[in-house]
């Protein structure tokens, strides 16, 4: 008995090495859980601090600041692109004297027990300063037609400049969190947090979660505002904005455990760095006050921010009416952290492409060399638009992310990230005719437009166009859209 279990060991040992040794057998990666999800930027022209949420009727909700600051404005549209092209309801306007009269600012949307609210900061008209919080509550299925009641002011510590709350749900508590001035700080406001007896009261005393210290918080104004919250792998990420509202207005970022105490400051610990900020290659200053939403597949996280096309403004940031909202997929690192990337020029949004035979592996750019690698920094290197292929005919190319009028191109077979110089040439080494993939169908392949037969491939982990003729090099020509 003994002799023949051994003998099976040995059996099963030769099978395995065989299978791994195997030609012709490359290893296939995971359709991945995220595919690409694409949108035109920008959603809505002059609307700031937007918000954007998905509801189980299957719309999503739009709302943002509006340059005149007197009122609060709503879209929906069964898709994110969808907004841009809604019709736009208001629900409610400033007061004409009082409270609640100037400067309305920052709302957010939530639907929470069967009702809609809206979260919204306001001046008075005797004190266009005096923002506070507060709240409407609406009753009706659709938000844009529900009948809206003022709730009031969230009632915080101090009677102090406060503004930009959002709320969320955490292992069953319902938060807020908000920004504020703490009248015992030399700054202008930090943020805060505490969980919430209902829609429109807080319980208990509000604990600060951040001040603005480090260089890139105090640009302009030490500011710490806009927080937005999302989570994923067991870890909730609280992202917020620093600094003025102009070029230098970008996003921090703080991480806790989703099991953690979220009212103790301790369970927090703060980005060192900004996690999203200005992209002159791109042409996008001053990205911030961000939201979160999902694709209309469920599948991928987005990102919902404002910008700026330029750097130069004349006068007061906030009497330039031309912020816009944005919308771009949030990729996630494999320690569980998310990378924003840069904020991406306007157009189509770019995609990431693994490989189908090395799931941890994308494609990306090093010093203009194109090849697979993992873990890649910056994110941008890895991201491309697919945009109409420089020589048409139904033709694609890839344009780089970071390097905007940089393409993929072969020369020699060898793949490499160039500028278009405007040749025909250059036009034919970079268009591709877009496949499905050789070696899985939901993948994509690409086929050099001037050489038949010929794709894109990794070879030693370069990218080359060369011949798919084997079972291998069909696998390495292979490649899934994220």
């Amino acid at each position: 008995m003994r002799r023949n279990a051994v003998r099976l060991l040995l059996a099963m040992l030769v099978a395995l090495a065989a299978w791994l040794v195997a030609p012709g057998s490359p290893a296939q990666a995971a359709v991945p859980d995220s595919p690409a999800v694409t949108y035109t930027n920008p959603i809505a022209e002059k609307r700031a601090d937007p918000h954007i949420f998905k509801h189980t009727d299957g719309y999503y909700y739009f709302t943002a600041t509006v340059p005149e600051y007197d009122r609060i404005v709503l879209r929906r549209a069964t898709t994110i692109q969808g907004l841009s092209t809604a019709s736009e309801v208001t629900i409610w306007t400033k007061h004409s004297s009082g409270v609640m009269g100037a400067h309305i600012w920052a709302p957010e949307i939530h639907y929470i027990d069967g009702k809609w609210y809206v979260y919204f900061a306001a001046g008075s008209t005797s004190d266009v300063w005096a923002i506070r919080m507060y709240v409407l509550e609406g009753t009706g299925a659709n938000p844009l037609t529900a009948t809206w009641t003022e709730k009031g002011q969230i009632t915080t510590t101090w009677e102090s400049f406060s503004l930009d709350a959002t709320t969320f749900v955490v292992n069953g508590v319902r938060y807020l969190a908000w920004a504020q001035r703490n009248p015992s700080e030399d700054n202008n406001t930090s943020l805060f947090i505490a969980k919430m007896a209902n829609p429109w009261t807080i319980q208990g005393t509000p604990a600060e979660l951040s001040q603005p210290t480090l260089s890139w918080e105090t640009v302009g104004y030490k500011v710490n505002e806009g927080p937005a919250l999302i989570q994923h792998g067991g870890k909730v990420f609280l992202t917020y904005s620093a600094s003025a509202t102009d070029a230098n207005y970008c996003l921090g970022m703080l991480t806790a455990s989703a099991t953690a105490d979220l009212t103790n400051p301790a369970s927090w610990t703060k980005s060192s760095t900004p996690v999203f900020q200005t992209s002159a290659a791109t042409s996008q200053y001053g990205p911030g006050h961000n939201s979160f939403t999902v694709s209309e597949d469920g599948k991928s996280d987005i990102l919902v921010y404002h910008d700026r096309s330029y750097k130069d403004i004349s006068g007061d940031p906030l009497n330039d009416p031309n912020r816009r909202t944005r919308v771009q997929k949030v990729y996630w690192k494999a320690d569980g952290t998310p990378d924003f990337g840069i904020p991406v020029a306007d157009g189509v949004t770019p995609q990431r492409f693994s490989s189908y035979n090395f799931a941890d592996r994308f494609i990306r750019h090093w010093e203009y060399r194109a090849k697979i690698e993992a873990n890649v920094s910056p994110l941008a290197d890895s991201q491309f638009r697919v945009v109409s292929g420089l020589a048409g005919t139904g033709t694609v190319s890839l344009e780089s992310t970071n390097f905007p009028g940089y393409y993929l191109r072969h020369k020699n077979f060898e793949v490499w990230v160039e500028k278009n110089d405007g040749t025909t040439a250059f036009a034919s080494d970079a268009s591709f005719y877009q496949r499905a993939g050789l070696a899985d169908s939901a993948g994509v392949s690409y086929e050099a437009y001037n050489y038949a037969g010929r794709y894109i491939r990794h070879y030693d982990y370069l990218l080359y166009v060369q011949a798919a003729s084997t079972t291998t090099a069909q696998a390495d020509a292979t490649f899934y859209a994220q």
